[in-house]
């Protein structure tokens, strides 16, 4: 790419740098999880701050070359006020250096703004961060529906209307997989195996007002693991995961009547994705499934689009 957008993210659970050309829309990322010992269902930011250190310019190295015009980092998880993990200080030191050599500008984004700019773009919906729309950021560690609008910094301004109230989608997904034996991240494990078995309605989450709690659907899950087969204890916990999300989006959505976009590993889920596009057809837009988990790629393309607004 001979001129491009670098961005820059370091999750809890995955190390990623990525270009962008704003022209072509053409992208590139380079991730990779980070390690979990066998049997854990997560990592102390401890651990997770020094695997991104170790492996982080290996990413970077991985990209094409190009002349980069601006570098957007993610530095915390959500942009509100208190909202803070060690995890992204390895991204925003390398990429406070490298604005610093390179002396272009740089912007600092959450990490939920640059999975909704991710989601838009591989939906090839980019003209939505101009304006109003519900968003689903559901991952291993976030289960919220959002309200989105352009802000007054040109990120997306993103109020919580919903979701869980505690244990995250996520969660209850990867304590699943745990009770079945899969690797940390279980989603994807999950999902397969899930498509194999008979229909399952799952259980019903009570949802008000937009939100719902899954604490109560470990149990569940644990007291059908003993009675269950495997697949079909992964089709029960996804369909009550799918429940809750499609109702508490039918209840924002008779409120708000705007475009809903989905962002989020777990939003990779095709049993998820097949019952979201039942319930609102073409109102609901979806991450690629690539982009779906953690990525760099809202970084570098809200880098490009604020680095449009300070040369107008």
């Amino acid at each position: 790419m001979a001129e491009c957008f670098l961005g820059i993210d370091t999750s809890n659970y995955r190390t990623s740098a990525a270009i962008y050309d704003a022209e072509s829309g053409m992208w590139r990322n380079e991730g990779g999880l980070l390690t979990v010992p066998d049997g854990a269902i997560g990592l102390r930011q401890s651990d997770a701050l020094f695997q991104h250190t170790v492996c982080l310019h290996e990413k970077i190295e991985a990209l094409p070359q190009g002349k980069v015009r601006a570098i957007g980092v993610s530095t915390r998880p959500r942009a509100v006020e208190g909202s803070y993990m060690p995890c992204f200080l390895a991204g925003e030191s390398v990429a406070r250096s490298a604005a610093h050599l390179l002396s272009v500008p740089l912007f600092a984004v959450s990490h939920q703004q640059n999975h909704i700019a991710a989601a838009a773009l591989s939906a090839g919906r980019l003209d939505l961060l101009d304006g109003t729309f519900l968003a689903w950021h559901l991952s291993g560690g976030t289960s919220e529906l959002l309200l989105v609008r352009m802000g007054v910094d040109g990120l997306p301004d993103c109020t919580c209307i919903g979701g869980t109230t505690d244990l995250a989608a996520g969660q209850l997904i990867d304590r699943a997989g745990a009770l079945l034996g899969l690797p940390f991240p279980a989603g994807a494990a999950l999902d397969a195996m899930a498509l194999s078995a008979e229909p399952e309605k799952g259980y019903r989450p009570k949802v008000t007002d937009c939100k719902f709690s899954l604490s109560g659907m470990q149990n569940q899950v644990e007291t059908r693991h003993k009675a269950a087969s495997d697949v079909q204890l992964a089709r029960f916990t996804l369909e009550t995961v799918s429940n809750a999300v499609v109702r508490a989006t039918e209840q924002a959505w008779e409120r708000y009547r705007c475009p809903v976009l989905c962002a989020g590993g777990v939003m990779a889920s095709e049993i998820l994705r097949a019952r979201m596009r039942e319930a609102f057809g073409e109102k609901v837009h979806f991450a690629a499934p690539v982009l779906s988990g953690d990525n760099a790629v809202g970084a570098a393309v809200l880098a490009a689009r604020l680095y449009e607004r300070i040369k107008a």
